[in-house]
Parts: structure tokens; C-alpha cells; sequence
């Protein structure tokens, strides 16, 4: 059924997301009822983003029935939700429209004549996050849709009043492909998501097909550091913006970069090769630079000043799972972070090396079958900056265990490459091996896209426990 152009129709008055506590589901939710539409939804179990939603009027049903639909004009659906969900299959056959998360994104873009569309294999969160606190602090009233929590908005959305809209653009599934940007941004391009792209050719040709979606007025803000970035722009018509932290010969740039003991940098900020002004970062990593580059050279797109990006970016600390201070107890300090591919994984232990430390304990939960076996090898040289590596069941999310991968053949490949690496199935076992062990002034680094923060939580919690006994 076609969907294109359905939500600005008019014949849409209610819509009921399936899986609905989701964070980007959530947040679409949010804009919908705010744009007057009645919004009702379902999901597995209840959560504290679903009791959120509820208590701003939202009705939603815990468990998914074929009653939940009755009555709507449009479904959305996540992707996590099977073709033969009972809700997809009843609106299929009451002939009401159905379209996934990422076409719904897609429509709400075309709302706003100013829309930028963050992409990248690594990055999309921060620097989404970054474009969105400056913005703020210019005062464009922007409408944010970010894939991770951001403590300036109170979450994953903020609803605004202006021609600004900000979102986060996944390439899995070729779900970017679905949405409008008049300015783009690409932060990187490397192989990721095995079970979908059959190689780093496949990955290529998507982002092209991404930034061919800007239109010839719009505009593309790339990374020219990354050669893979600049190979998919042949034949692009838009306008053109590079940044990168290695070459002065981008339109944004940096030199002097330094790092405090926590592992942030300053730097000076370059705009066509001539400083601009002094930048300090609140997040760690040469990384970070380089995304703060790409955020400051979108929001010069949307008028924004120097100024508003030098107070921004000094106030933003970063996101939710992003190098993210848990805690620190008996002088061990504790982080989280998403990582979970082997260059993300590199440039987090890089950052947290420059972190003021004596040793690094790197807790590990693969995500997925499919990329642990496919960047194996990757995965194993990634390591380089942790003192000891623990890693814990691969986290298998979308897929099923089919017996050709599993952590102890990555610890065992860890090894190899002459680090101390085991592999601990449950979690309560790695919060006693690292009691046991770990020593003031050590830090604690969970990683992946699963639930390993957990780890962090328990392990803060038993030592607040053996503190007061």
C-alpha cells in the first residue's frame, strides 16, 4: 500500500505504533501527538520510556492483540517486530496503511524545510547531540530526534517551533534511505552490519544512495580525512562542506589538539586553513574532535556562530552510554560505553588511555553473530589499550545462535595478540573477579550494545553494600 505523502494527507487522525517503547519509537511518538494526531501503542512489557509516554496521555497496551489496532488509520512498526506480528497481520488484512519507523521519520522530515540528517558508521549519536546544543544555545528552537539520551533535552526528542529538524540516519537496512535531508552529514563509512551488507562495496554504494537523497540546493558535510567517504561523492550535485582532524585543506579543521587529564581535547579551530578560535571539549578522544568539526560545520549551514558552538560544545558532556561516568568507588573509576565495532572499540581505549589511570580493565559483550564473526580479526587487534580484557556472551539481538561463533574463540584470538583476555559467562562472576582485582586508580570500562552496563551498576552497588556493612 502506498504510504508516501500519507501523514501530510489528511485522512490520518490516529496512529498506533507496534513496539512503541522503543527510543527512537518513543520519541516519534512524542512529535505525532504533538502534531495533533491521536497516538495509542503496544509493546512487550512496560519501561520506564513507556510509564513516560503514558503519563503525557499516550495509551498503550502491554502486549501486542489484534483489538490493540482496531480503529487506527496508519500502523508503524519497528524493525525487532516479525511480519507475522498479530497487530501487522490484522492491519494488513483490515486494509489499514502500515510503514516502518524509519519511512515515519522520513514523512515527518518533509515537515521542515531545514532538516539535517546525521550519518556515519561511528558517531551519529554525539554528533547529532553536538549539532543539537548548538542550535539550542543559537536559539533555532530545533526539533531533535537523537538514537540515544541526551540529559539537555530530557531524553531522545525535543519538540521545537521552527523550520529545524535534527535526526539521527542509521544506515541498517537502508533505513537512512527512507528519510528527506536537505543537509547531510557523513561522518565515516567502514563494514558494519554483516547480516544485512554483503561487503564494504554494498556499505559504499547505501551512503552514496544517501547523499544522492539531498537535493541540488541542499547540502553534504563529509569527512575528507576518510578516503571511503570521499569515493562515494562522484557524481553528488549538491553543495559540498569537508572537515577532518589530519588536513588542513578542509573547509573545517583543527590543529595544536591537546588533551587534559581526563583525555578531552582543545584545539584550534581552522576554517579554510585560518584559525577561527579556540575549542576545548567536555568528551574524550581524538574522535570527538572530529565530530565536534562535523557539528560545527552543519550548524555553520544553519547560521549558527562561532560563539554559540564554542559555549555549546564546552557545556556538552556527552550522552547517554557514550563514555559515560557511572561512578567511581575506593578510587576505581567506572564507565560505560556503546562501542561495539573494532574501531569504535580502538578509538574508545585510546580515549580512555589518555584518562588519568593506572590500569584499564576493558569488560566486553559482543553484539551479534554475524559481525563478531565477520570482523574477528578486527575485533582482536582492537584492544591495544586495555590491561585485561574480560569478555562475556556474545548479545545476540536480531539473530540466532547457529554454533559458528561464540566469545571464547575471541578471547582465545585476544590472547594471541599477547593481552590478558578471558572469557566469563555471567555477569555476578565478572563483578567478583573484578573486586577481587581491581585496585585504587584503576578504571572500569563496560562495552557494547547490549545490557553490559549492568556490570558497571552491579559492581558500584556491591561495593556501596560492602561499604556500609
Amino acid at each position: 500500500m502506498k504510504t508516501d505523502g500519507l501523514l501530510s494527507s489528511g485522512n490520518i487522525k490516529r496512529v498506533h505504533l507496534t513496539g512503541i517503547g522503543g527510543i527512537s519509537m518513543s520519541g516519534l511518538a512524542e512529535i505525532l501527538a504533538y502534531q495533533g494526531y491521536i497516538v495509542t501503542g503496544s509493546d512487550e512489557k512496560s519501561s520506564p520510556i513507556i510509564q513516560k509516554l503514558e503519563r503525557s496521555g499516550i495509551r498503550i497496551t502491554i502486549g501486542h492483540y489484534a483489538e490493540n489496532v482496531a480503529g487506527a488509520d496508519l500502523l508503524v512498526y519497528t524493525a525487532a517486530v516479525r511480519p507475522d506480528n498479530i497487530e501487522l497481520v490484522t492491519a494488513a488484512v483490515a486494509g489499514i496503511p502500515c510503514m516502518d519507523r524509519a519511512t515515519l521519520l522520513g514523512e515527518l522530515m518533509k515537515k521542515y524545510p531545514m532538516s539535517f540528517a546525521v550519518s556515519g558508521t561511528h558517531g551519529k549519536t554525539t554528533t547529532t547531540s553536538m549539532i543539537s546544543m548548538i542550535m539550542l544555545e543559537e536559539g533555532l528552537d530545533p526539533t531533535i530526534h537523537i538514537g540515544g539520551e541526551l540529559a539537555a533535552i530530557g531524553g531522545s526528542t525535543r519538540i521545537g517551533s521552527s523550520e529545524f529538524f535534527i535526526a539521527e540516519a542509521c544506515e541498517y537496512s537502508g533505513s537512512f534511505l527512507k528519510l528527506h535531508p536537505h543537509i547531510a552529514v557523513i561522518l565515516n563509512i567502514e563494514y558494519d552490519h554483516a547480516d544485512y551488507f554483503r561487503n564494504i562495496d554494498d556499505v559504499k554504494n547505501a551512503f552514496h544512495s544517501f547523499a544522492e537523497l539531498v537535493p541540488k540546493d541542499g547540502h553534504i558535510v563529509v569527512n575528507g580525512d576518510d578516503e571511503k567517504v570521499l569515493d562515494i561523492l562522484s557524481g553528488i550535485s549538491c553543495n559540498k562542506t569537508t572537515f577532518g582532524v589530519r588536513d588542513s585543506s578542509n573547509t573545517w579543521s583543527a590543529s595544536n589538539i591537546e588533551f587534559d587529564d581526563m583525555g578531552c581535547a582543545s584545539y584550534t579551530l581552522l576554517h579554510m586553513g585560518k584559525p577561527v578560535t579556540e575549542i576545548k571539549l567536555k568528551v574524550p578522544g581524538i574522535h570527538n574532535v572530529s565530530n565536534s568539526l562535523a557539528a560545527i560545520a552543519a550548524c555553520s549551514l544553519a547560521g549558527c556562530s562561532i560563539s554559540s558552538a564554542e559555549k555549546a560544545l564546552l557545556k556538552f558532556s556527552g550522552t547517554c552510554r557514550r563514555f559515560e561516568i557511572k561512578g567511581i568507588s575506593d578510587g576505581v573509576t567506572v564507565v560505560d560505553d556503546y562501542a561495539h565495532h573494532p574501531s569504535e572499540i580502538a578509538a574508545t581505549l585510546k580515549a580512555a588511555a589518555r584518562y588519568n589511570h593506572s590500569r584499564i580493565w576493558c569488560v566486553f559483550q559482543p553484539h551479534t553473530y554475524s559481525r563478531t564473526k565477520c570482523l574477528m580479526d578486527e575485533f582482536s587487534k582492537s584492544f591495544d589499550n586495555a590491561d585485561f580484557v574480560i569478555l562475556t556472551d556474545i548479545y545476540a539481538a536480531r539473530e540466532a545462535d547457529t554454533g559458528e561463533v561464540n566469545s571464547s574463540m575471541l578471547a582465545e584470538k585476544i590472547t594471541l595478540t599477547g593481552k590478558n583476555a578471558v572469557y566469563i559467562k555471567d555477569f555476578d562472576n565478572i563483578v567478583e573477579l573484578l573486586d577481587k582485582n581491581v585496585m585504587s586508580g584503576d578504571l572500569v570500562i563496560t562495552m557494547g550494545a547490549g545490557d553490559i552496563y549492568k556490570v558497571g551498576d552491579m559492581f558500584l552497588e556491591a561495593r556501596k553494600k560492602l561499604a556500609v556493612s
